[in-house]
């Protein structure tokens, strides 16, 4: 009998796992935002998650295990930097993945999500060729406005003239993810772009972890990593934000699906629709479209970096 195979690091391999590659917020492959879905794998170290997450070389990966019985799903989100508490895009992207998995012939399908101790809401549902999805961000939370010069030196950090659009203010609007509202015109939209190196720090001094450009006219947005290296095409977790931030402002109105988009900056235009329902809360979602299947193989290969040797 042949001996288990090892990994270079002399772990041997774990179990196997199959993933689904979609892409969320849009009806078409290879546009909107790609996800990699795992079937399973919960259990790993982070340092694992994250190693087959870089290997995946997609926007984020989600790793998802099943209690059938209550449909229940245990899930951990990463980036290629990191786990996160809470995304959008993966929710809704992993929703339609389970569905194809377990209830190809449903029509709907309701899950929970839990993720980083958080539970949420996931609905999903045929929608032509595939599914689409939508998950209950809850309440929004509007942090007061920032003052004018803070509000002038975020507009630097995102090479922006000070003012923004129209006099509306800049502030965080967080449904899970502080995000820092940034309004825009459509022409300085285009120009946006992180210049500053440590605007990490810059966001926690305010409250926000992320930074987002919008266009309340066209109701577009843009959001990056925090060191400007990489845009993102579609964000979930801010689309939450953003829709409330135009009702807060009269811009959009309470009962009103609002519809945006993101992404034609980097080739992949998505949209995402924002349902506020009558409770307050808001319900983000959209298409998703398959593009491709497969297995893991080795898994479990990651030396612990507390280990010798």
């Amino acid at each position: 009998m042949w001996p288990a195979p090892v990994s270079a690091c002399g772990y041997p391999y774990a179990r196997g796992l199959d993933f689904r590659h979609v892409d969320v917020f849009t009806d078409r492959p290879y546009a909107g935002n790609g996800l990699i879905v795992v079937f399973g794998g919960t259990d790993l170290r982070a340092e694992e998650l994250l190693a087959i997450t870089r290997e995946m070389r997609q926007f984020e990966s989600i790793f998802v295990d099943l209690d059938a019985g209550r449909n229940m799903v245990t899930a951990r989100v990463f980036t290629v930097e990191e786990e996160l508490p809470f995304a959008g895009h993966p929710l809704i992207g992993a929703a339609a993945a389970l569905h194809e998995r377990v209830a190809p012939a449903d029509a709907e399908r309701s899950w929970v999500f839990a993720v980083a101790g958080r539970t949420l809401e996931v609905a999903s549902h045929h929608h032509g060729d595939y599914y689409a999805a939508a998950m209950n961000q809850g309440r929004p939370t509007i942090s007061a406005p920032l003052p004018a010069s803070t509000a002038a030196e975020f507009a630097r950090v995102l090479n922006l003239k000070p003012g923004g659009a129209r006099g509306l203010p800049t502030q965080v609007v967080s449904t899970g993810l502080p995000y820092l509202i940034v309004p825009v015109t459509a022409d300085a939209l285009s120009g946006a772009g992180i210049v500053v190196d440590d605007l990490d720090a810059r966001l926690a001094g305010v409250g926000a972890k992320f930074v987002y450009a919008f266009d309340p006219d066209r109701r577009e947005g843009r959001t990056w990593d925090n060191s400007g290296v990489v845009e993102d095409v579609a964000t979930g977790s801010a689309a939450g934000p953003a829709a409330a931030y135009l009702v807060e402002h009269e811009r959009a109105r309470p009962n009103e699906e609002i519809v945006l988009r993101q992404g034609r900056f980097t080739g992949r235009p998505s949209t995402m629709s924002v349902e506020p329902r009558a409770d307050a809360n808001l319900w983000v979602g959209g298409p998703v479209a398959p593009v491709a299947r497969g297995r893991l193989d080795a898994l479990g290969s990651v030396r612990d970096p507390t280990s010798p040797g």
